[in-house]
């Protein structure tokens, strides 16, 4: 578990701590708009895959608006009729209280005279109608791959909600996460790994046979922090930090100072990693010129500093620190050496892993509660305390969605006095669990939400 391998480094003492009123965030009361996307219509002569692809269309569109349940109820399009007809039959959509109606068809796209092609290629389209106005809203047309696809139907969805919305959607996001789904008998490894955000599509990036810990994404999505503890149990071993492309695939070493070289984040601008670094002999944070290399102290304290995380804006840092005698979170201004440093959290015996979200304004982090980690939010300037997680195992690693929406986290799951599994899900930002995204990969631990 990670927060073991921080939590063990924090100096052993005593602290009281103030006691803030834990609101639990209810359910919200809002007008929620119907909406059917029906089936693909698929047309004759498509090959298997293309063939595969049109009928999951309407499956994956569906599971993807599911998650804004706040502002969507979706319709299973089997309470109407699935047809090409246009206009649609409004009359019958509207006694069923139907807003919005989105039709989709694939067929084979036609072949021009004289034209010789290896394979006869799929063509797309979905139709938005607005039921209540009777009337079509927006075309999405576009070729199907011929290898298996889902991003396809991920792109109509953010055009959609888009539409509706005007704002982002997490449907072409990522998250990050480490597996020990390849350990063997008492070897046990730790890798990184990618999935779409809704669990599919998983790929193991990297194959050190050791322990990768604390990934970190940067802000294009292009690039990986980690740290990793060799396998090697002849070698003295180091946490080291290394980054990953995932363009090229290619992973290096950053950092291999004496003691830890963890906990990283990307600044906002790219230019620049956060990570803390103990060859001192004492765990603090520092900035890392990615380029020059060049340290640059953001703290300087007698006590244990790790695991920053700063937000967008570049102006705020939260981090944990036993400053207090325990683990709690602290915010600073990293743009210099222990500027401005406040205690935010005050709940629970210890807390770990903050978060911000998107906009600045929230910190997620897990706190130890109750003989259990559970997730909270808290307002940045440590104001409004949130529980959003109780009675669901015990749950930690919160990352935020790239719109601010939702939280990820992984969640254990005990099976026997001798064994636990971990998994990964996602709730919304109230704490309303959505669903779990990953079964049967192993150990899934520490999501990182990506774009």
């Amino acid at each position: 578990m990670i927060l073991k391998f921080f939590l063990i480094i924090f100096l052993s003492a005593n602290a009281s701590a103030q006691n803030l009123a834990i609101i639990k965030i209810g359910d919200a009361d809002l007008e929620k708009d119907n909406i059917v996307i029906q089936n693909a219509v698929v047309s004759e002569g498509l090959d298997p895959i293309s063939k595969k692809n049109a009928e999951s269309l309407g499956t994956i569109i569906r599971n993807d608006f599911s998650f804004y349940k706040n502002l969507f109820n979706v319709i299973d399009p089997a309470v109407g009729p699935a047809s090409l007809k246009t206009p649609p039959m409004y009359s019958f959509w509207q006694q069923k209280k139907i807003r919005y109606l989105v039709s989709l068809k694939v067929s084979v796209e036609p072949v021009k005279k004289g034209e010789v092609v290896k394979a006869a290629s799929s063509i797309f389209t979905a139709e938005l109608f607005d039921v209540r106005d009777k009337k079509s809203l927006m075309s999405i047309e576009g070729k199907l791959p011929t290898v298996e696809d889902r991003s396809t139907a991920h792109r109509i969805s953010t055009k959609l909600f888009k539409h509706f919305t005007g704002k982002p959607s997490i449907f072409e996001s990522k998250i990050v996460y480490v597996s020990d789904r390849t350990s063997k008998g008492t070897r046990l490894r730790k890798e990184l790994y990618i999935m779409d955000y809704d669990g599919q599509g998983s790929r193991q990036l990297t194959r050190h046979g050791g322990t990768v810990v604390s990934p970190a994404i940067s802000y294009d999505g292009s690039k990986i922090v980690y740290s990793l503890i060799d396998g090697n149990r002849r070698k003295k071993r180091n946490v080291n930090l290394r980054i990953f492309d995932l363009k090229s695939g290619s992973s290096k070493l950053l950092s291999s100072r004496s003691g830890m070289n963890s906990g990283a984040v990307f600044s906002p601008d790219g230019n620049s990693i956060v990570l803390t670094l103990s060859h001192t002999g004492n765990a603090e944070i520092y900035r890392m010129n990615l380029n020059s290399k060049k340290l640059t102290g953001i703290t300087r304290h007698y006590a244990v500093d790790v695991d920053p995380n700063v937000s967008v804006s570049g102006d705020q840092m939260a981090f944990l620190s036993d400053r207090s005698g325990k683990p709690n979170i602290y915010i600073n201004d990293p743009r210099g050496e222990e500027k401005s440093v406040k205690r935010v959290s005050f709940v629970g015996e210890f807390t770990a892993t903050p978060r911000f979200s998107p906009d600045g304004k929230h910190i997620a982090f897990s706190a130890w509660l109750d003989n259990r980690f559970d997730i909270f939010r808290i307002d940045s300037d440590g104001d409004n305390l949130y529980r959003l997680t109780k009675d669901f195992g015990s749950n930690e690693d919160p990352t935020y969605s790239n719109d601010g929406e939702f939280i990820a986290f992984s969640s254990q799951r005990v099976l026997s006095r001798t064994s636990a599994v971990q998994n990964i899900y996602i709730m919304d930002k109230g704490g309303e669990i959505i669903g779990q995204v990953t079964k049967g990969l192993g150990n899934c631990i520490t999501p990182r939400w990506s774009k």
